[in-house]
């Protein structure tokens, strides 16, 4: 099942007038590291749970809701039949499902499992008693279920987090940038990683993270995905103008997005 970047809902919560939002963090395959990204958001997490009631947050609280949430956030890709029911039961009992991080959004680095045989990479993992540890193909959320707001990244960036979380209380659409993270290096002012002699994705890659990693002297790795019409002639002149090798930029592509058909 697939869904489009922009969205309208009624607002999470609505019809409980005074009622604090139902907000619930799940995880599937992934670092978890996205959910670190809620924990240290300090002073701005107050502010967020001044506003929601959190129910479920596996990194942070051991209780459990039986409940309808009203906001279902959910971290990971989808890698076995497991995964696969128990997100169709999340998003059964969810009034707004959103899907954070790479691994949700695109298949994230556990896509690059769908490079091999899942035999192969049974056995691999598990050694001779791999036939009883099931696996299928990885999946982004949205391929099994239906999402209403997406967040890319690996991590995903904070403040964008905190304006899907707004906009989804609120019932509002959001859309994923659709513009290279280029365009914000430049207004950031960074010294194209290219003339460093370093090959980035930047002029490949969702913009939305205030080109987060190059600010801090990182190349772009492309793990928010990539945009759905890149420039192709000016990205046909970065690789001319520095010899680079396209299959270059298709390999390092993959680590995140090798689940590319049908990515958020």
């Amino acid at each position: 099942m697939k869904t489009t970047d922009k969205t309208e809902h009624t607002p999470a919560g609505a019809a409980g007038a005074r009622t604090k939002p139902k907000v619930a963090f799940f995880d599937f395959a992934s670092c978890e590291g996205c959910q670190l990204q809620i924990t240290n958001l300090g002073e701005t997490l107050l502010d967020v749970l001044g506003a929601v009631d959190v129910v479920e947050f596996r990194e942070a609280i051991s209780e459990k809701y039986d409940g309808v949430y009203d906001v279902a956030i959910v971290e990971g890709s989808i890698g076995d039949s497991h995964a696969e029911e128990r997100l169709k039961k999340i998003r059964e009992r969810s009034k707004v499902l959103i899907a954070y991080g790479a691994c949700a959004c695109t298949g994230g680095v556990n896509g690059m499992k769908n490079g091999f045989q899942l035999d192969e990479i049974r056995q691999y993992v598990y050694g001779k008693d791999y036939k009883l540890f099931d696996s299928t193909p990885t999946r982004p959320v949205h391929e099994v279920v239906k999402v209403d707001y997406f967040v890319n990244g690996c991590p995903i960036y904070p403040p964008e987090l905190i304006e899907v979380l707004k906009h989804a209380l609120r019932g509002l659409p959001y859309t994923v940038p659709d513009n290279p993270v280029c365009a914000e290096c430049k207004l950031n002012e960074n010294v194209c990683m290219y003339e460093r002699g370093v090959a980035c994705l930047g002029p490949w890659t969702k913009a939305g993270c205030n080109s987060w990693c190059v600010n801090n002297g990182n190349i772009c790795y492309g793990c928010r995905g990539e945009v759905k019409n890149p420039a192709r002639n000016a990205a046909a002149d970065v690789i001319s103008k520095y010899n680079l090798k396209p299959e270059l930029i298709a390999k390092k592509f993959e680590m995140y997005n090798k689940c590319k058909e049908g990515a958020k």
